[in-house]
C-alpha cells in the first residue's frame, strides 16, 4: 500500500482528498494536517510515502514544510506532491527547489491525481503541462549562467550529460532511448547514475540542476531530431 498524508488548511478539501485516496485499492491515508507545522510533525511520526501538500497554509507554508521534510534525514524517503489553486510561477520554482517531486493544480481530475500519487511514490518527478510551461518561463526570465558550473557536473560522463539534457527538455525514457539510439535499459541505468551522482531525489530535481548548471538553456530546450 502507498501511504499518503494529506496537508491542506481547508477541512472540506482535506476530507475530500482523504475519501478519494482511500477509494483506491493500493492507496491509504495515514493522517491529515491543517498547517505546515502539522505536516512536518506527521511526516516525521508516520513516515508516509507521499505527502499531498497545499502551498498556502497558516503557521508555516507548504514550501517551507516541504523544505524541512525533504531536507531531514528522518524523512528523506518521503515524497511531496504539491497541490494548489494558484498557478503562479514563484510557487513552482520554490517548491521544486525545496525538494517537491511534483506540482499539480487542485482542479486536476481525480483519476489523474491518484495516478500522480503513484508516479511520485515510485520515485519519478511529475509536473502538469501548464506548470512545465511556467517553469520554463521562470528560467527564461533568469539571467543565463556566465559559464556552466562544471564542478556541479564534474563526475558526470558525456553520455550521462546527453541524457540529462534530454530529461530537462521533457523527454521520457523511451523518447530518450530513441533519440540517442540506446536501449531503454541503458537509459534507465544512466538516469539512476545521474540521480546518485548529483544527489537528486527524482527527475524534477534533475531538471532544475540541468538549467541551473547551464547544461541546458531555455533557447535550446527543444532537442534536434536526427
Amino acid at each position: 500500500m502507498i501511504r499518503v498524508l494529506v496537508a491542506d488548511d481547508q477541512a472540506l478539501l482535506r476530507g475530500s482528498f482523504r475519501v478519494l485516496v482511500d477509494t483506491a485499492p493500493d492507496l491509504t491515508t495515514v493522517g491529515e494536517a491543517g498547517t505546515g507545522a502539522e505536516a512536518v510533525g506527521l511526516a516525521r511520526s508516520e513516515r508516509p510515502d507521499v505527502v499531498l501538500m497545499d502551498v498556502r497554509m497558516p503557521e508555516m507554508d507548504g514550501i517551507e514544510a516541504t523544505r524541512r521534510i525533504c531536507g531531514s534525514a528522518d524523512t528523506a524517503g518521503v515524497r511531496v506532491l504539491m497541490l494548489t489553486t494558484f498557478d503562479l510561477d514563484e510557487y513552482v520554482y520554490a517548491a521544486l527547489r525545496a525538494g517537491a517531486s511534483g506540482f499539480l493544480l487542485k482542479d486536476t481530475p481525480p483519476g489523474e491525481l491518484l495516478a500522480a500519487i503513484r508516479v511520485v511514490a515510485a520515485g519519478e518527478g511529475l509536473l502538469a503541462p501548464t506548470v512545465t510551461r511556467r517553469l520554463i518561463a521562470e528560467f527564461a526570465r533568469r539571467p543565463e549562467p556566465s559559464q556552466p558550473l562544471a564542478g556541479e557536473l564534474g563526475g558526470v560522463t558525456g553520455r550521462e550529460r546527453d541524457v540529462l539534457a534530454l530529461i530537462a527538455r521533457g523527454l521520457s525514457n523511451t523518447e530518450i532511448a530513441g533519440h540517442l539510439r540506446l536501449s531503454l535499459a541503458t537509459v534507465k541505468t544512466h538516469v539512476g547514475r545521474l540521480l546518485s551522482k548529483l544527489g537528486a531525489r527524482d527527475r524534477a530535481q534533475l531538471v532544475i540542476l540541468a538549467y541551473e548548471t547551464g547544461l541546458v538553456s531555455v533557447a535550446s530546450r527543444r532537442p534536434r531530431q536526427g
